[in-house]
């Protein structure tokens, strides 16, 4: 498979607007609203064309710095988020690392000591695992104040995230949490015009539903984790719903437009972390936290935004979703 035609860039007028309109002291976040989200959503429709148009899934022959394989649309999605990132209208995007190259470089050298400033830690194709199945898959984008996400506080130095989902249609959810400020969290549609326009501008967690779902990740993990095969049985005699693909995005996705749902993925001495906390972890419990739920450690019940992430290959659980949902399979995790 050879390169992909870069599509026209995509814009997105309205979701500046409403921003514009939403975010306290707005003039403060002028790059992030008018260059940075709009250089990201352009490299979402950029990856959601490149993914039509891969009609091959194949190794690519190498590996990341992790010794993880490479299919050739992991590299693919990589360059095409390093591409949009370089522009000149991106600067103040200064850092930048990822799954498939973990070290954080320079972007841009060339900027105001008093301009914004940003650090961008992503996963340009979560989901790999399920996507020769056609399966629907994801990009995880955390964005970060300042020149590093390194050592710094999750809970208030990171302050968006943004995912790509890639399916039937292709969708993006945004979230951004600025210091002293509530967040938000919205979905957005790409167009046929190439143009992102907001299709639900407060996604929520909160919501009453008849139907409660359950992704339980790793399932492998409760043959050797007794409170974990506890908590799976007490949702199946409870008839909750299983949603379940494989993938970290589209099942987040699922639980963020129904208003429910809990994802779990636990680790056992025999089943190891394999989500990144750079990468998946925080930008992922961003978005469920402001969507109003909730994101911990699996191990301790900890608020995931709540450690620093000291290196780029630290890996950890995760359970999230609904508030309530949480907080009750905490307590059969913990056994309390």
């Amino acid at each position: 498979m050879g390169s992909i035609t870069p599509s026209p860039r995509s814009t997105c007028p309205q979701l500046i607007t409403h921003l514009q309109s939403t975010l306290p002291s707005p003039s403060s976040r002028t790059s992030l609203i008018t260059s940075v989200l709009p250089s990201l959503l352009t490299s979402i429709s950029q990856i959601a064309l490149i993914l039509r148009s891969s009609h091959t899934i194949s190794a690519h022959g190498t590996a990341n710095s992790f010794g993880d394989d490479q299919l050739n649309v992991d590299v693919l999605t990589e360059s095409a988020i390093r591409s949009a990132i370089s522009q000149p209208n991106s600067s103040s995007i200064i850092t930048a690392s990822s799954e498939e190259h973990p070290v954080e470089i320079s972007v841009h050298t060339h900027f105001s000591s008093n301009s914004e400033q940003y650090t961008i830690a992503f996963d340009p194709l979560d989901g790999s695992s399920i996507i020769p199945s056609n399966w629907t898959v994801g990009t995880i984008i955390g964005i970060w104040d300042g020149p590093t996400a390194l050592n710094q506080p999750p809970a208030t130095k990171q302050i968006a995230s943004l995912l790509g989902v890639y399916g039937p249609r292709t969708t993006a959810i945004l979230a951004i949490r600025l210091p002293d400020a509530p967040g938000i969290c919205l979905e957005l549609a790409l167009t046929e015009e190439n143009e992102w326009i907001i299709t639900n501008p407060s996604l929520s967690l909160e919501l009453q539903t008849k139907t409660k779902y359950f992704s339980p990740a790793n399932l492998r993990a409760a043959s050797s984790y007794p409170a974990y095969n506890e908590l799976i049985s007490g949702y199946i005699k409870e008839e909750y719903t299983l949603r379940y693909s494989g993938g970290l995005v589209p099942d987040l996705v699922h639980a963020l437009v129904k208003g429910h749902g809990i994802y779990l993925s636990p680790v056992t001495p025999n089943h190891k972390a394999k989500l990144r906390r750079l990468y998946e972890l925080c930008p992922v419990a961003l978005i469920i936290e402001c969507a109003g739920g909730k994101a911990v450690d699996e191990r301790t019940g900890e608020d995931i935004l709540r450690v620093e992430v000291k290196g780029e290959d630290e890996r950890g659980g995760i359970v999230c979703g609904t508030r309530v949902e949480v907080d009750r399979a905490m307590g059969v995790l913990l056994g309390q």
